[in-house]
């Protein structure tokens, strides 16, 4: 975890603090529950594969709305995931 920085010294200051740390907490989980259902995608069975597979679409688009990663990084993701899953339906 990053050490906190010293103490501002005006009121706008301590306020983009504030609200910079809430949003790294928030971003934080949310980019937690993309690792998680991608693994989810990863390690699923054939026939499961393409519900978790929709769950992690929303999932990464959702974040991608918000600004928590880039449209390219969710577009990679969603991409490498789709050809994993119609790989697992050929095979």
């Amino acid at each position: 975890m990053a050490a906190k920085a010293p103490m501002k010294k005006n009121l706008s200051a301590i306020k983009r603090a504030r609200q910079a740390e809430k949003r790294n907490t928030r971003n934080r989980v949310e980019r937690s529950k993309i690792k998680s259902i991608v693994k989810a995608v990863e390690t699923a069975g054939e026939e499961e594969a393409a519900a978790v597979l929709l769950s992690a679409v929303k999932t990464i688009s959702s974040a991608r709305s918000k600004g928590i990663i880039h449209r390219n990084n969710a577009a990679r993701k969603i991409s490498r995931l789709t050809r994993r899953v119609n790989a697992l339906s050929k095979a």
